[in-house]
């Protein structure tokens, strides 16, 4: 029997490729985003509590109405403004599934979708599977802003969405306020809808204020905005997130939801509704995340790669022109089997693989994990 398939182009990722490289060649693996330490201890005993007060069985399709409760008065506290906990917030599998979810509720064949390339290796696939197509504008290397008037460019009357990231993966750089400004612009009067990547929403550093779109009420009346509790709690296997939209579009962003997963895991849910009341969970995540960013800078000091910026999310770029003229897929392979050290080829995040000869790392990490890395990149 023959399959027509709906990704055609897609076979087995990068991202599966290292992780096996780094289990094959037991290699430091800095390449895929997880952290190695534990999570929250008080969350997990939440957790277990829930079980044991007999919190397992289905939660409402939305999700459980306390912890939208929690989030909606985490979103006031934030960004200062009210959102409606019943009408438009739904928790999800996780914050991909949230960002596919809210493609399919708004493409029809046809459609176009601006996305900034590198993008998370989601996205255009998210977009192709619906019939849409996607147009990538190159983010400006090495500081990777956003090229507004490639943007406007972009446009047509077919544009349906903006894909916005930021913090941004692989990168780590992060939306401005005049970035905002600019996106105003290009989508005001239009029909241009936004889906917001913001699920290292707490993990931006060095002081930056998180331009989320939830601060802007004219552009959330257009947009998804797409959260994890798995990158913010460390606890990724979760694959807990949520949705924020007003409410005629959750309301359709529900039908999808509700065919497809209809309801996540209850005895989380019940936790982080408690966990979510104790705003120093989150207050002080930006600084935990940036200690390890700047530990990872100074020991990659002693090393021949240049660092790039990071200003959020759980990642670093760095060159290794003075290192190699290898393009960064083959580069990344041989530093996996020759090394002993898994990172990913920033090409990867590029539909067409434009090789900037960059490399990201993964620094959420145990320090004594990033030592070890360390050590073995020295003698490259």
């Amino acid at each position: 029997m023959h399959i027509h398939s709906k990704l055609p182009n897609v076979g087995t990722t990068i991202f599966t490729v290292m992780s096996a490289l780094a289990t094959e060649f037991k290699a430091v693996n800095l390449g895929q985003g997880f952290p190695d330490y534990p999570m929250n201890e008080e969350l997990i005993a939440l957790v277990n509590e829930a079980m044991k007060a007999g919190y397992n069985q289905y939660a409402p399709m939305p999700g459980w109405l306390p912890l939208r409760e929690a989030i909606a008065e985490k979103i006031e506290f934030l960004y200062h403004i009210k959102i409606n906990p019943d009408t438009e917030i739904t928790i999800t599998p996780g914050g991909t599934y949230a960002i596919y979810s809210a493609f399919t509720t708004i493409l029809q064949p046809g459609d176009e979708v601006v996305v900034f390339e590198p993008a998370y290796d989601s996205y255009i696939p998210n977009i192709e599977i619906n019939g849409a197509k996607a147009v990538p504008v190159n983010l400006v290397y090495p500081d990777y802003k956003i090229d507004w008037p490639a943007v406007r460019n972009a446009i047509t009357e077919k544009t349906r969405a903006i894909m916005i990231n930021s913090p941004h993966n692989p990168t780590g750089a992060v939306i401005s306020e005049d970035d905002i400004l600019q996106l105003r612009k290009i989508v005001s009067g239009t029909n241009i809808f936004i889906v917001s990547d913001e699920v290292y929403e707490h993990l931006i550093f060095d002081n930056i204020p998180h331009q989320s779109i939830l601060r802007y009420s004219d552009l959330l009346e257009r947009s998804f905005v797409c959260f994890s509790f798995g990158k913010v709690y460390n606890c990724t296997g979760w694959k807990l997130g949520y949705c924020v939209a007003p409410a005629i579009l959750t309301k359709e962003f529900r039908k999808m939801h509700q065919f497809n997963c209809f309801s996540c895991h209850t005895p989380s849910q019940v936790a982080l509704a408690n966990f979510l009341k104790n705003k120093d969970t989150y207050l002080g995540l930006s600084s935990f995340m940036q200690e390890k960013r700047d530990c990872f800078i100074r020991l990659m000091q002693d090393t021949k790669f240049g660092m790039l910026e990071s200003k959020g999310s759980y990642f670093i770029c760095a060159k290794y022109d003075r290192i190699s003229n290898e393009g960064d897929r083959d580069f990344a392979i041989r530093l996996t089997k020759e090394a002993g050290v898994a990172t990913i080829p920033v090409s990867a995040f590029y539909h067409n693989g434009k090789d900037d000869r960059v490399l990201r790392f993964c620094f959420s990490k145990k320090k004594k994990t990033l030592e070890a890395a360390i050590e073995k990149l020295v003698s490259i």
